[in-house]
């Protein structure tokens, strides 16, 4: 093409923010998810579809129901599973009903309140369960912390059986999953306008009546979710039921772990694990009903809980559900008038978005009960003696040096640092590329690729790590560093993809096609401009996955024995044989330790958000 004068033109450039369009094969566009894909076909869909394969057949390879006959004419296994049932539906309500208050105060706040506040959730959520659960044994013992000061106040003369029994459960449980409820409902609340509850105010609504009648409705996709995630987690929890409980609140994760590892039967825990696995798809399934998946992404609810998508059934509960939530705010408009009255206040002032004093004294109880056991190993930690007693008695690091002292500690610790680096780095390369594609890409079956990449974090993890066993016991990866790293690898995808797409969800894409205009090429923008802005997000996405590596125990604990084992595994060990001061020690390192990569984490985090 020429110009007027005959010289010829200077081809057009790309307008600023519009790049030229190049059709490319289809390979090339989805290549970014390829990688994830076979890997979690190869080592998390395969091997889990292998056992559940395998619960269908004898010992000879023929066909046979014996496995699942015997699991449901026995009323042994029936009654764990209704135990099992019962822990984790007294555990999702009392998650919900401890977590709602922390998660509403955390939205309502200020951005300032709320970075100091989430940080005591960050805390206990990343902090090894062990940890969590060889606290609670310190508090909770017969000479624990609890016990000695209800004695020494004079409340009880003898020392009050809290541990191996129901009680030591539910809080074990509790306390261990109600992060999990508290961020699930705050990534939720955190969309809801703040201007709608002051505009019912003004309107001539009280706090209480603003608050059920508009805040609590739109809050509910962040309710119901995190039900969800926590019962689901609940019924494949093994961990404080072990340690905290007694033979009465066995749980169907502990019956997996004796059928593999004690009995070697294979097939029986593929049929008790097949029950697990359609228990969880029956939850999925009922909660579908009853709210829609959809609510999972935070979508409204307002179909979903009794519009004509729903029926009759679903009208009748949402005309329920308006009338309970409008008698629910009168009742705590009236407890608040009558409150003020007995204070001494002026009951005709104008009404109040919400009552904050005893949100935020609700809310600190809550965080010490969260934050605070963690912290009660420490000074056991430097005791004398040679068992748990509460208070300790004198000060000594000879604990520490034993632990230093101990080849197989050491050991234990390195393995679970190098295990955790490699783990890292293998799921930033897998899932760093899928979270730019999901993230910048809109195509068909987007949410489902999401939900195949996320499953690992629904799915109970015993089943996950009993697949893996039987699955690496053939290829020779069992007790190897290379079957851990694979295996963890599958367990911090989901963090890492998470992270990932937060981070570039408002990141200005016009950045790249700014550098793209000028003749930069795709990789060039990635390295030069993509990257350095997003890095403090990808340094934090890599370590939660390190923490997630770091801290895991049900695939160490099929995977590790001996010299071999990882530092999660042997305080697993010593915690079954005997919990001594030494488990103290270990503990109140790794405490410290996930503290401050938890407090670095953050800290990107927040330079990511600000360079946002």
């Amino acid at each position: 093409m020429t110009g007027a004068s005959g010289v010829p033109a200077e081809p057009m450039r790309p307008v600023l923010g519009e790049l030229p369009h190049r059709p490319r094969p289809a390979w090339r566009r989805t290549w970014a998810m390829v990688p994830i894909a076979l890997f979690l076909v190869a080592l998390f869909l395969y091997p889990v579809a292998q056992l559940l394969w395998l619960s269908i057949f004898d010992k000879s390879g023929g066909l046979t129901g014996d496995h699942y006959q015997r699991l449901f004419l026995s009323p042994v296994y029936l009654q764990v599973l209704r135990i099992t049932l019962e822990v984790a539906g007294w555990t999702t309500a009392l998650c919900i009903l401890g977590g709602y208050p922390i998660a509403y105060l955390l939205a309502t706040a200020s951005r300032r309140t709320r970075d100091s506040l989430i940080l005591w959730v960050l805390l206990p959520f990343w902090t090894s369960f062990l940890v969590r659960t060889f606290a609670w044994i310190v508090l909770l013992g017969r000479n624990g912390a609890l016990n000695s000061a209800l004695q020494t106040i004079g409340l009880t003369e003898e020392p009050t059986a809290f541990l191996y029994n129901m009680t030591g459960v539910m809080v074990g449980m509790v306390h261990a999953l109600m992060p999990i409820a508290v961020l699930t409902m705050l990534s939720v609340m955190e969309n809801i306008d703040r201007n709608l509850v002051p505009a019912a105010a003004t309107m001539g609504a009280r706090g209480g009546e603003a608050f059920w009648r508009i805040y609590f409705p739109l809050s509910l996709p962040g309710v119901a979710a995190a039900g969800l995630l926590v019962f689901i987690t609940a019924i494949g929890f093994f961990i404080t039921p072990a340690l905290l409980g007694a033979p009465q609140q066995t749980m169907i994760a502990q019956i997996i772990i004796q059928q593999v590892m004690e009995m070697l039967n294979y097939p029986f825990a593929g049929a008790i694990a097949m029950l697990l696995l359609v228990t969880a798809i029956a939850v999925f399934y009922l909660y579908d009903r009853a709210l829609g998946m959809s609510t999972l992404a935070g979508e409204a609810t307002t179909g979903q809980l009794g519009g004509g998508t729903r029926g009759l059934v679903g009208r009748v509960f949402a005309g329920i559900g308006t009338l309970l939530t409008a008698a629910l705010g009168r009742v705590t408009d009236g407890i608040a008038i009558l409150w003020e009255a007995l204070a001494g206040g002026r009951v005709d002032r104008p009404p109040r978005a919400s009552g904050r004093v005893p949100l935020r004294v609700a809310v600190v109880l809550l965080l010490i009960f969260l934050a605070g056991p963690s912290f009660i190993i420490v000074p056991v930690s430097f005791t004398t003696e040679g068992f748990i007693e509460w208070p300790p008695k004198g000060i000594s690091l000879k604990w520490y040096w034993a632990m230093i002292n101990d080849q197989q500690w050491t050991k234990a610790i390195f393995r679970s640092l190098i295990v955790g680096f490699f783990t890292a780095c293998l799921a930033m390369a897998l899932g760093g590329p899928a979270a730019f594609f999901l993230a910048r890409r809109r195509f068909a079956g987007k949410t489902a690729a999401l939900a195949f990449i996320l499953s690992p974090l629904i799915l109970p993890r015993i089943v996950i790590a009993v697949a893996l066993f039987y699955f690496y016991a053939r290829l020779g990866l069992v007790d190897t560093e290379l079957g851990l790293v694979l295996g963890h690898t599958v367990l911090a995808l989901p963090y890492v993809v998470i992270t990932v797409m937060a981070v570039l969800k408002n990141y200005d894409q016009r950045l790249d096609q700014a550098a793209a205009s000028l003749g930069a090429s795709p990789p060039r923008v990635l390295w030069y401009i993509t990257v350095p802005v997003i890095k403090s997000g990808l340094i934090a996405a890599f370590l939660f996955a390190f923490v997630t590596s770091f801290d895991e125990l049900t695939i160490a604990l099929f995977m590790s024995s001996g010299i071999s084992t990882t530092l999660p595994k042997q305080m697993w060990d010593d915690a079954i044989m005997k919990v001594s001061p030494l488990l103290a020690a270990v503990s109140t390192v790794l405490l410290f330790f996930v503290t401050l990569v938890i407090l670095t984490a953050e800290y990107f985090q927040r330079r990511a958000g600000a360079k946002r």
